[in-house]
C-alpha cells in the first residue's frame, strides 16, 4: 500500500460535506445514497465518536493507522516519594495508590508540573485508528476512537487528510464527506476546506432550531449551503416552516425526501435505500444526487 503523501493535483476535485444540526436526520442515510450513485468517489466519514457508514457499504479494509491525540500521565515509582500531591489535586480522581487509571485520566498535566520529585511524565497515548477501505464504488476513509477518548476534532481532521491525498493520488472526482451531527469541534474541522455543504434536516421544531445553528455556523466558514428535507411528509406545517425560513435566507431547498418504511429494510439488511430503487426515498435521493451533483 502507498501510503506517499505527495499530493498529484487533481483541479476537477469537489469536496462535498454533509451535515445536520443534530444526530438521527438521515445524515448517513443521504450520504451511503450519493455513495452509492457517485463514480469515481472517496468517501470520509469524519462522524469519529460513532462511525456506521461502513455498515452500508461494507468496505474491505486495506490499510490502518493509529491515532494519538494526547497525553496521559504516568507515574514512576522509582522516583515516587508518594508524598500525595498529585492524588490531593487531581480534580479526575484519576490517581489511586500512586498508579494513574488511564481511562479518567483527563491528560490535563497537572500532577507533572506540582510533582516535587519530577516522577510524574507525560506520554503519548494511542487514542483510536483510522481505516483505508475499497469498496464496489470508490474508497472509504473512516476512524474510531478506543473507550474514554477525546480529542475527536483533530481525528477529523486525521480522516479527511488521508481521504483528500487517496482523491488527489488517485484523481477521484469527488470526496464525499460524512460529517458528525451538531455544531461542536468535529464539525468545525469537518467544514474547513470543503467547497459546498448539504444540510439535511427533519420536520420538527427541534429540526428547525437545529437548522438553525447549523446554518449560522456556516454562515461563519462562508460556505455556500443546500438544504434537504427528510421525512417532509409526516409534518406539513413544519415543512412549510423550514422552506420559509429557507426563503429568507436565500437558500435553495435541494429536495424533499418523503418517510418510507423502506429506509429501515434497507439498513437492517446492511443497504443503502438507492438499492431499493423503486422505493419513494430511493426516486428522491437520486433526483437530489443529479440537481446537486452533475450540475456542479
Amino acid at each position: 500500500m502507498n501510503t506517499d503523501n505527495t499530493i498529484l493535483m487533481n483541479t476537477d476535485l469537489k469536496h462535498v460535506v454533509i451535515v445536520s444540526g443534530k444526530g438521527g436526520t438521515g445524515k448517513t442515510t443521504l450520504a451511503a445514497g450519493f455513495t452509492k450513485l457517485a463514480e469515481n468517489v472517496v468517501v470520509a466519514d469524519c462522524d469519529v465518536d460513532a462511525a456506521d457508514l461502513h455498515l452500508v457499504l461494507q468496505p474491505e479494509l486495506t490499510q490502518s493507522y493509529p491515532y494519538q491525540g494526547g497525553k496521559k500521565a504516568v507515574i514512576d515509582l522509582a522516583a515516587c516519594t508518594e508524598c500525595s500531591l498529585c492524588i490531593d489535586h487531581c480534580r479526575f480522581e484519576a490517581i489511586h495508590y500512586f498508579v494513574v487509571d488511564s481511562l479518567a485520566c483527563e491528560g490535563c498535566g497537572f500532577c507533572y508540573h506540582i510533582c516535587p520529585e519530577n516522577a510524574v511524565r507525560m506520554e503519548e497515548v494511542t487514542s483510536g485508528y483510522y481505516h483505508e477501505n475499497v469498496f464496489s464504488g470508490g474508497e472509504l476513509v473512516d476512524a474510531v476512537l478506543e473507550p474514554g477518548e477525546g480529542n475527536s476534532g483533530k481525528l477529523v481532521v486525521e480522516v479527511k487528510k488521508r481521504a483528500k491525498i487517496i482523491a488527489e493520488q488517485k484523481m477521484h472526482n469527488w470526496l464525499l464527506i460524512d460529517g458528525p451531527p451538531g455544531i461542536g469541534c468535529p464539525v468545525n474541522a469537518s467544514l474547513a476546506g470543503v467547497d459546498a455543504a448539504i444540510v439535511i434536516t427533519e420536520p420538527t421544531v427541534s429540526g428547525l432550531h437545529d437548522l438553525e445553528r447549523i446554518v449560522q455556523l456556516l454562515q461563519r466558514f462562508r460556505m455556500p449551503a443546500k438544504i434537504v428535507i427528510n421525512k417532509y411528509d409526516i409534518n406539513p406545517q413544519m415543512t412549510a416552516r423550514i422552506h420559509q425560513y429557507a426563503l429568507e435566507r436565500n437558500m435553495e431547498i435541494a429536495g424533499t425526501i418523503p418517510f418510507d418504511e423502506n429506509v429501515d429494510q434497507a439498513l437492517l439488511n446492511g443497504k443503502s435505500i438507492v438499492e431499493y430503487p423503486d422505493s419513494p426515498a430511493a426516486k428522491e435521493i437520486s433526483k437530489i444526487w443529479q440537481k446537486v451533483f452533475q450540475t456542479n
